[in-house]
């Protein structure tokens, strides 16, 4: 298993402690302002911001040429996700085969993170026909066997994650989901989801499968 870490100015001391836990690990510096740098992971660089989906295409082609057939588990370095949950989803992946999400328990999220995921949830099940609880989650497993179907998802931001869901619902794919604890620090103000402007990409993102793409 491959630890898949997109980061965009993120707590050295939080980075540091995720990676320690876990023996293949790439982080994607997406452009913050002081290259990161964290012994025990590989890490790869954009030079400019340039979104979460970019910065998983980066992690998954970079893993598919190293670590052909391997699962990737990709996860928040803020704080959220504990090294158990990640390792639940890891168990998932490799026992299913399948796309896992480790999906928040609702009643736990801070209240802009609860609405958001209300809305694309319903959304997302009258786009899709599909239940899927959390569809915001950024801790997600995907088996080796995915990984260059991935890179072809469109998407550059937070959209994609969106869209790797609407690939997999529109090819009839399972998508497995484990309940996970998530831990929100100063109400999940590390964030950098701009709650309009990606809003508005996600939304794009469900009105193009409805109209054109179902």
């Amino acid at each position: 298993m491959v630890l898949l870490l997109p980061v965009y100015q993120p707590s050295p001391d939080r980075l540091r402690a995720l990676v320690a836990a876990f023996e293949h690990v790439v982080v994607v510096d997406d452009g913050s302002s002081e290259p990161v740098t964290v012994p025990g992971a590989v890490v790869l660089r954009h030079p400019v911001n340039r979104g979460k989906g970019a910065a998983l295409k980066t992690g998954f082609a970079y893993v598919a040429r190293t670590h052909p057939g391997q699962p990737v588990i990709c996860a928040d370095a803020d704080g959220q996700h504990s090294v158990e949950d990640i390792r639940r989803v890891q168990a998932e992946v490799e026992a299913t085969g399948r796309l896992v999400l480790g999906v928040r328990r609702v009643r736990r999220m801070p209240p802009r993170s609860r609405v958001g995921n209300a809305v694309t949830r319903t959304l997302f099940r009258a786009a899709t026909g599909q239940w899927v609880r959390d569809t915001q989650t950024g801790l997600r497993g995907m088996p080796g066997s995915m990984l260059d179907r991935l890179l072809a998802v469109p998407g550059e931001r937070f959209e994609y994650e969106m869209n790797v869901l609407l690939w997999a619902a529109r090819d009839g794919q399972r998508i497995e989901q484990v309940p996970i604890d998530t831990t929100y620090l100063d109400g999940n103000a590390s964030s950098h989801f701009g709650s309009v402007r990606d809003a508005a990409r996600v939304y794009r993102s469900l009105l193009r499968f409805v109209v054109v793409d179902r």
